[in-house]
This record gives C-alpha cells, sequence and structure tokens, in this order.
C-alpha cells in the first residue's frame, strides 16, 4: 500500500520510503536495527539476541555532551593515520579487547567492558541549535543547521512525549533534566521543552546542583506548614483558579495548573525531597563523581533514577562553548572545540569527563541499576576528521570544525550487549564504513527500552 505522504518518485522503488522516512528523521522504522545490534553485538552462533532489561527498563539516562565531542580524540581513536587527522593524542588500550580509547580516559578505558560503543552515528545537520533539537527529539528542525531559539511549534522533547504516553506512576516528574538549561551557546537549545505539546510537558529543568546540600531548596521541609496545612492551601488556591470563566481558561492558564499540581506532589512526598538530597551521599563517593557541575549532575542523576525518574538527561556541560565568556571556568567549557581543541581537551574536558563518566557506570553497577536502565551518552554530532586553524573563532592552535559525517555515542545497561563495538567508521573517522544509526534510531530505542512501542501514533486535539 503506498503511503501519499512519501513522494511519488520514492514510492515505486523497495529503499524509498525508508530513504525518506531516515530524511525526516522518523524514528518508527531504524529502532529495530538498532536495537537487535545492541543486544546481539556479544552473542554467540545461534544464542538468543533476547537479554533480560531491554524493554522492560523502567529508567533512561542521558548523559548529553554538548557541543560536538570528537570522535577521533574519545572514542573512536585513529593511531595509524597521519598527524592532520590523527590529532595530538596518543590512544591506550581498554577493559575490550583490540578496542582502544583517547589516553585521557584512562578511567573510562577500564569500564570499558561494560559499555557498548556505537561508532557509525550519523545526519546531515551541521549546526549546534537544529543539531541539539534533533538529538532531543529525534526528529530534524524544520531549520537544518541552523540556530534559532525554542519555539512553540518546535516538536518536543523525548521526556516530553514520555509525560504524554506513559506517565510516571512512581515519581512526580516523569522526565527531569539536570544541570540545564542547555546554552547552544548564546540561545537555549530548541528541542529540550514540551514543544507543540505545551509548557505542561516540560521537564522539570534544574540548574547548577553542586552548589548546595539540597538541589531544589525550596522542599526543604518547613515545621511551620504540615501536610495538612499544605493540602488547605491547595485547596484554597483551586477555588479561586476555578473561579475563573471557562471562556478565559487558555493554555497559559491549564498549564498553570499542572505546575501547580506538581509542586504540591513534589512539596507533599518526603522521598521526593529525599532523592534530591546530595548530602546524603558520603564525601567519598561525591568526590569520586567530581565536585563540579557535571559529576555532582551524574550523581544526582544517579539518585534520580533510582527514586524513580523514567527519563533523566544531565546536560554534561550547560553551555557548549562557554570557554569563550571564562576560558579559566572548567564548568563553563563545552566541547564546541573549533580551535585550541587538544588544550582544552586534555586540560579541562576529559579529566572531568573521565572521572563523572566512570563513577557513574562503576556506581550503577555496583548497585545493580544497570541492570533496569539504559545509560546514554551522546552529543549532537561530531568533530572533523582533518585538524586545522578556523580563523572566525578565538584560539591560536589547531581544532575541529562540525561533523555530522559519522561520530560515536555510548550506551550500557537494560540488556545492551557488555563490552563491545557497533559499527566502524573509515580510516580517517571521516564517514561510517559500515551501517550507519541516527538520532532517530537512538530516539526509538530509547522509547523500546522501556516498553514503548515506537511505531505508535498519537495525536493531539488539532490532529497532529
Amino acid at each position: 500500500m503506498s503511503d501519499p505522504s512519501v513522494p511519488a518518485d520514492l514510492r515505486q522503488t523497495p529503499y524509498g520510503r525508508r530513504a525518506w522516512l531516515r530524511q525526516q528523521g522518523i524514528a518508527a522504522l531504524g529502532w529495530g536495527l538498532l536495537g537487535q545490534q545492541l543486544r546481539r553485538a556479544s552473542a554467540a552462533p545461534g544464542e538468543s539476541i533476547k537479554r533480560a532489561g531491554f524493554g522492560t527498563a523502567k529508567s533512561v539516562l542521558i548523559i548529553f555532551a554538548s557541543g560536538g565531542q570528537s570522535q577521533i580524540d574519545t572514542w573512536d581513536p585513529k593511531p595509524d593515520a597521519p598527524p592532520e587527522i590523527r590529532g595530538a593524542f596518543d590512544s591506550i588500550a581498554t577493559a575490550i579487547p583490540g578496542v582502544r580509547f583517547c589516553e585521557h580516559m584512562p578511567q573510562i578505558a577500564k569500564v570499558a567492558d561494560k559499555l557498548c560503543v556505537v561508532r557509525s552515528m550519523a545526519h546531515e545537520d551541521l549546526d549546534h541549535g537544529s543539531s541539539f533539537h534533533l538529538a532531543m527529539t529525534g526528529r530534524y528542525h524544520r531549520r537544518r543547521s541552523s540556530n534559532d531559539p525554542p519555539d512553540l511549534t518546535d516538536a518536543p522533547c523525548m521526556g516530553a512525549v514520555l509525560q504524554r504516553v506513559q506517565f510516571s506512576s512512581r515519581f512526580p516528574q516523569t522526565a527531569v533534566n539536570l544541570n540545564g538549561p542547555a546554552e547552544v551557546p548564546l540561545v537555549l537549545g530548541p528541542g529540550q521543552f514540551g514543544g507543540f505539546l505545551g509548557k505542561s510537558y516540560d521537564p522539570l529543568t534544574l540548574g547548577d546542583v553542586s552548589r548546595g546540600d539540597l538541589a531544589i531548596p525550596s522542599l526543604e521541609p518547613r515545621l511551620d506548614l504540615p501536610v495538612s496545612r499544605m493540602r488547605a492551601r491547595e485547596s484554597l488556591l483551586q477555588s479561586i483558579e476555578q473561579s475563573i470563566p471557562e471562556s478565559q481558561r487558555d493554555v497559559q492558564w491549564a498549564d498553570k495548573q499542572v505546575r501547580y499540581r506538581d509542586a504540591f506532589e513534589m512539596l507533599s512526598q518526603e522521598d521526593t525531597a529525599r532523592a534530591f538530597e546530595l548530602h546524603r551521599e558520603t564525601p567519598e563517593l561525591r568526590d569520586r563523581y567530581g565536585r563540579n557541575r557535571s559529576g555532582q549532575a551524574c550523581l544526582l542523576g544517579r539518585r534520580l533514577v533510582e527514586a524513580g525518574v523514567p527519563l533523566v538527561t544531565v546536560m554534561w556541560n550547560h553551555n557548549n562553548r562557554g570557554q569563550d565568556i571564562d576560558p579559566k571556568s572548567g564548568d563553563l567549557y563545552g566541547w564546541d572545540n573549533h580551535n585550541d581543541i587538544f588544550e582544552g581537551l586534555q586540560h579541562q574536558l576529559l579529566p572531568r569527563f573521565d572521572q563523572s563518566f566512570s563513577a557513574l557506570i562503576e556506581d550503577m553497577d555496583q548497585r545493580g541499576l544497570l541492570d533496569e536502565t539504559l545509560v546514554i551518552c551522546m552529543g549532537e554530532f561530531g568533530r572533523a576528521p582533518l585538524v586545522a586553524v578556523e580563523r572566525n573563532f578565538a584560539g591560536i592552535s589547531p581544532g575541529r570544525k562540525h561533523w555530522s559525517g559519522v561520530y560515536s555515542i555510548v550506551m550500557a545497561g537494560a540488556g545492551v550487549s557488555r563490552g563491545v563495538v557497533v559499527g566502524a567508521s573509515d580510516s580517517r573517522g571521516a564517514y561510517p564504513l559500515t551501517n550507519s544509526f541516527g538520532p532517530w534510531d537512538v530516539t526509538a530505542t530509547i522509547f523500546a527500552a522501556l516498553g514503548i512501542d515506537p511505531a505508535t501514533h498519537y495525536y493531539d486535539h488539532f490532529g497532529r
């Protein structure tokens, strides 16, 4: 049966519809292939690829490396390439036989046997804002290779969709973004909010969680506000809101009711506040993650997964190029290194990333959380294979420009095969050498891991 939404010239070929869907960034077709590859990679011949956890995961934890991690200088080094491609770093062996990572990721290399590295990611968008939208939603932005601010016509982020189709019953929030909102770099990145679903579907977004013992200070219990008194206040507020004539109840009014409900639920549940209390962790563990924005956000992400939040996204760096604002602030540094890439990676980004991400994997594995949680480390794209100075950007030593022709992401947990590599890039780290995957495949894999069929269609009251 032909699909009228697919251009006529593509309907005639078996590959046409699939190609068109991939071009549009629609996830429904791609999830099966990537999901099978993630589970099959370490299976022996004839062994079933069905693994415990996949399709029944309780949570997904995304570590988002905003700005574009260089695949060659992290997960997919090219030690035999010429210097202008190989770069300034050596590679080191990992816990996966025959697989090497960048020399400045020694702690991650030790836990590589718990990871699945996907080295053949690719798409067709080359700027941060629209690529960020693609990564957060699984769909191309209406203007590719652009840096538009968020708009109510944007596609909803994965957390908003999850709240729409499978609202959390274990925690007041279905989706939480930590160390956000993401800036790319001078405007907020599109695709991290509710989009056309409305503001009431925005994930709960927290900024710097490293400043105090409680990530949300307003959740601190008050002796003068017992639950009975708080419920009385809630009832009074509801009566005031319901007195507004129906003719004046617009979208903003409806969004506000949802926010009121969420706020009172969080205030009334002791377990909710406890999940945000980082001081309950030992000082040694907090040190292990790193006493910085990224490290403490990763630790809080683990706590929220334990508490039952279905989707947690840690913006590992809240600004993709904050080094232009203050080159001495590690917390501001982003992965967008057009120039001075090796100095920035060696002295700012990789030491903190190596510490926090390895601590997260170790900690979750020791607690048994990887059995029921899908962890994904990804960015919006990679960086160019050729090292060169870009005159339009700050810095004097070479860097790498944006590159979406191929890049790498990492997954762990929830039935994903451990200690394997899926896909490969060519000898220059420029293009996929094997089947490629896109952000739409990742989005669909996330929903599939949570037991939601990515091919399902949902409609809003406008029929979209």
